[in-house]
């Protein structure tokens, strides 16, 4: 993996947070721990992991309290479970939430590792394809309403002149408002601009 890897351990048993934070210090990751959920949660910097690996049973807030607030503050931070117990109820409990996986003590190196890399590839892509919506949120927010109104009935398909008899303007007025919502959006092609419209979940003139 290109892009540098975050990880937090939450471990309540110091032995294991302690060779945890070895193994995956020695595989290049950066790596924070934490010896109890509430612990975490106060450093205020959940959402700058990539992946958590959490036990299940910690003290006062359990593994899966924790997952239900990191899917509150963290969305797009992948967790990997770790259990001494084999409770596979929990394990599945935890999987149905989102988990990458859910192993048992002790755990296989490779396993977790795999884990791992398979939790932070699908955090950074998530994260991606949030700051790439978060930047056509403000590029659709710099139309007009007019420009709003093209952009929807150009990417549904309707020509210049359709767009026009829709609106009641002239064929050149579409191709203006067009070249301009062209510009504002940064799409090269009407290929370009269709992607972004359904990104932004718009159709007809309006956005779902």
């Amino acid at each position: 993996m290109n892009m540098p890897v975050v990880l937090a351990v939450v471990e309540d048993d110091d032995s294991m947070r302690t060779a945890l934070e070895r193994l995956l210090g020695a595989a290049g990751f950066t790596v924070a721990s934490y010896p109890a959920a509430d612990e975490m949660l106060r450093a205020g910097n959940c959402a700058q992991f990539d992946c958590v690996i959490i036990d299940v049973h910690l003290p006062r807030k359990d593994g899966l309290q924790l997952q239900q607030e990191l899917k509150r503050v963290a969305p797009f931070t992948s967790l990997v479970f770790i259990t001494g117990h084999g409770d596979l109820s929990i394990g599945m409990h935890a999987m149905r939430q989102g988990a990458v996986d859910f192993l048992e003590k002790p755990v296989d190196d490779e396993a977790l590792l795999n884990a791992i890399r398979r939790g932070a590839a699908r955090s950074h892509e998530l994260r991606a394809q949030w700051e790439e919506r978060a930047r056509l949120e403000a590029r659709y927010d710099s139309l007009t309403p007019r420009e709003r109104e093209v952009f929807a009935l150009i990417t549904r398909g309707l020509l210049n002149k359709q767009a026009g008899a829709e609106l009641g303007t002239t064929e050149r007025t579409i191709k203006a408002h067009r070249a301009r919502v062209m510009e504002k959006m940064g799409a090269a092609s009407l290929a370009d601009l269709v992607r972004m419209a359904g990104a932004l979940e718009i159709h007809a003139g309006r956005r779902d």
